[in-house]
């Protein structure tokens, strides 16, 4: 039995990772954590979740005895979130996105100490997208075929691009043998010109109640091919975390993406 702490517990993703936390009997949540001030602390997490009481009580302080934590907090915690973890030689597993150079930084820093997955994307049909993605672009190749990318998320979303759109921009240029920094255009404005070749487009909307909609268009003389996956509900990012803490028992420092727990 592994036990694992959410952080964030009370948020949307948190409340996701709590109610789905049932469906795994390898995992026991003993640790919810939100930041000081929150309404909700000394509440039952569960209850807070509505699925019933867990005997774990949301509260500000560092869920110390918990084997990992997952987190999809916002991006300014997650160097003090690391710090903690490393501290109490915890797993993480890290779905927030958004990171700041300084922040990736923190993020290989701890992986020297503890294991973490890290990842744009916990989904299963996302992860095997950038699979799909990556090996295309190696035969959609630039001198023919003109790589766009769009994502569509709900309005409250922070961040822009999404991380999933920069893995999937990533996992273009890996497939094309070239860095993303140097061939990335993120949206258009203006007289831009003719498009020249090798650009990788990356366009971001935002509106509604959308979860997460991602699309890859490689685009030539005569035909398309588009790639794209639909997120109907948070709860197949939450299975994918849930489903890397249990993969993180027992694994040495360092790290890991989901193609490592998904052995794509």
């Amino acid at each position: 039995m592994t036990t694992i702490a959410i952080l964030g517990a009370a948020g949307r993703m948190g409340q996701t990772l709590l109610r789905c936390s049932r469906r795994f009997p390898g995992l026991r949540v003993t640790g919810a954590r939100e930041q000081a001030g929150h309404p909700g602390l000394g509440q039952d997490a569960g209850i807070l979740a509505g699925i019933g009481p867990l005997n774990v009580t949301l509260a500000d302080a560092w869920p110390a005895d918990a084997a990992a934590v997952i987190d999809f907090t916002f991006h300014t915690a997650v160097a003090d979130n690391l710090e903690r973890a490393v501290a109490s030689r915890q797993g993480v597993v890290l779905g927030t996105t958004g990171l700041t150079e300084a922040e990736k930084a923190c993020v290989a820093a701890a992986a020297e100490a503890v294991p973490i997955v890290w990842a744009p994307n916990f989904s299963l049909g996302v992860n095997l997208l950038l699979d799909l993605v990556r090996r295309a672009a190696s035969v959609l190749g630039p001198a023919a075929y003109d790589a766009e990318i769009v994502e569509t998320h709900h309005r409250l979303k922070k961040d822009a691009p999404s991380g999933t759109a920069l893995g999937l921009a990533e996992a273009v240029a890996a497939g094309r043998g070239v860095a993303l920094a140097s061939v990335a255009v993120c949206g258009r404005e203006g007289i831009t010109g003719e498009r020249p070749r090798g650009e990788i487009g990356i366009h971001a909307l935002r509106g509604g109640d959308v979860v997460g909609d991602h699309t890859v268009l490689f685009a030539a003389e005569g035909e398309r091919v588009e790639f794209t996956h639909k997120a109907s509900s948070r709860e197949a990012f939450a299975n994918g975390a849930l489903h890397a803490a249990a993969w993180l028992a027992g694994k040495p420092a360092g790290l890991y993406t989901m193609r490592n727990v998904l052995d794509l």
